[in-house]
């Protein structure tokens, strides 16, 4: 007869699930709350004191941690010695789990809920056996969503799982106690599940990003949100973004977050509509009262005083999230998938280094200038490849993100700037492989340019500068951003 343990915390269908496993001929063990469940149910099931021969203690903290729970999920079926080791304890195989955690989320996310309350939620003996059965997956069915039962119900009844549901279990498994997940109403688009994945509470950025106000967080404001809490954590004054797609479209630096806000707005008026306003000070009345002006869909800011969250809260559908900078934790890299596997690579960490940086040109960049490139450098690591920025008494006056050709890049930067590029300095994020990127710059009005340099075509792109009159800068570092 095959065993199963069924031990959950979210009981949906759970009754259901477990007569359909009766009727298959299962011998159903279950625990605590999983037990008396199915019991006012009239399902037939045993305690799970049944197959350890000891039963619950300490308030039911301690109950399938012991060798008849985790040796009859580990016991390799392919192994006669495991088989009979089993056997000489008197321990069984279990064929199936069915498990999930506490809602240990849903409890510490509540606004009244006590630190004891909270530590009684942290499940032990959950992970360890969804871990095990899923590392034995090939013999042990291991199930923690309760919209597989039915499905699962049906691959039994076939004769399976076969090896491919077996290992899709798995991975289910293992992601429910991998990270807190957050399950998101839709991805990018409304046809695309999705769920957030964050490292905690201590981790800073949108793991450790707490929401005081507004609608259901989805992916794009997580994405968007996180773009701008890193942009402006690498700035030391005081900094405002406007996002939008990933993308700044505005941006300033000043002696007030209020003052950087009103010159990020006037970068792009149009764009800041329906963005993700962030922020590296607290957040004050004078800004959020900028702020609520138009539609802005998330506000993300290392602190949010009293008299802001009253002016915020005229908009009760924006989000408004606390965050500090994303701190240095395990697994610390960025992922992306690609089809057929993901790619791992370290975090773009590199910021403006003066000392570092040569200069070319006939002309060498007056100290106004200097600060204006080390802005702009900062903020092009941040823009999507190819990147074109043009920066303007502390203030982002045009943006060219995403662009095929450099060229075009450089002339939406122009086009955004106006009258404002006449005396621009502008950073690119990749060599100018030709000076005709650099002469729309200059058509623009800039009076000095920051690039990595390492052009074959270098000495023409120096000598169309020179021609120019103006500085060029050349840092030795790119910063694409796909």
């Amino acid at each position: 007869m095959p065993r199963a343990l069924l031990s959950v915390s979210d009981k949906t269908g759970l009754a259901g699930f477990a007569r359909g496993l009766r009727r298959l001929g299962f011998e159903v063990f279950a625990t605590g709350s999983t037990l008396q469940t199915l019991s006012d149910a009239a399902i037939d099931a045993r305690p799970v004191s049944d197959l350890t021969g000891f039963p619950e203690i300490l308030d039911g903290r301690v109950k399938t941690l012991h060798p008849g729970v985790h040796a009859g999920l580990l016991a390799r079926r392919d192994r006669p010695e495991h088989l009979e080791t089993l056997r000489s304890h008197g321990l069984q195989e279990i064929d199936l789990l069915c498990c999930n955690l506490y809602p240990f989320v849903e409890t510490v996310t509540r606004p009244d809920v006590t630190f004891e309350e909270a530590i009684e939620q942290i499940d032990v003996g959950g992970p360890a056996m969804i871990r095990a059965a899923a590392k034995n997956h090939e013999a042990v069915v291991v199930v923690v969503r309760p919209e597989r039962y039915s499905e699962i119900l049906d691959e039994l009844h076939s004769g399976g799982p076969d090896q491919p549901t077996r290992r899709r279990l798995a991975a289910e498994a293992y992601a429910h106690t991998a990270a807190l997940a957050q399950p998101l109403k839709y991805g990018e688009n409304e046809h695309q599940p999705a769920a957030f994945y964050g490292y905690g509470p201590d981790s800073g950025g949108m793991g450790g990003a707490r929401q005081l106000q507004g609608k259901e967080l989805g992916y794009n404001n997580i994405q968007d949100a996180a773009a701008g809490i890193q942009l402006v954590s690498d700035y030391t004054s005081p900094a405002t973004a406007i996002i939008k797609h990933t993308n700044p479209c505005g941006l300033a630096v000043a002696d007030s977050i209020s003052l950087a806000y009103r010159m990020a707005y006037e970068c792009d008026k149009i764009s800041a509509f329906g963005g993700i306003v962030a922020v590296n000070r607290p957040l004050d009345r004078d800004t959020a009262e900028q702020i609520v002006q138009i539609v802005t869909h998330v506000v993300i800011a290392p602190e949010v005083m009293d008299e802001a969250l009253e002016v915020l809260a005229r908009r009760r559908a924006m989000i408004v999230l606390v965050a500090e900078p994303t701190k240095h934790v395990l697994l610390d890299y960025d992922l992306r998938s690609v089809s057929g596997g993901f790619l791992v690579q370290a975090w773009d960490r590199g910021g403006f280094d003066r000392g570092s940086c040569t200069v070319p040109t006939k002309r060498v960049p007056t100290e106004a200038e200097w600060e204006q490139l080390g802005h702009a450098w900062v903020a092009v690591k941040h823009v999507k490849s190819n990147a074109i920025v043009m920066f303007k008494d502390g203030s982002a006056v045009g943006v060219g993100a995403g662009q095929m050709s450099r060229v075009e890049a450089v002339q939406i930067a122009a086009h955004r700037a106006g009258d404002r590029g006449r005396g621009s300095v502008m950073a690119s994020d990749a060599f100018f492989p030709f000076p005709d990127g650099l002469e729309e710059g200059i058509r623009a009005g800039v009076t000095a340019v920051i690039q990595p340099g390492g052009s074959m075509k270098d000495p023409e792109v120096t000598a169309a500068a020179d021609a120019a009159g103006i500085a060029m800068v050349m840092t030795g570092r790119r910063h694409f951003k796909h």
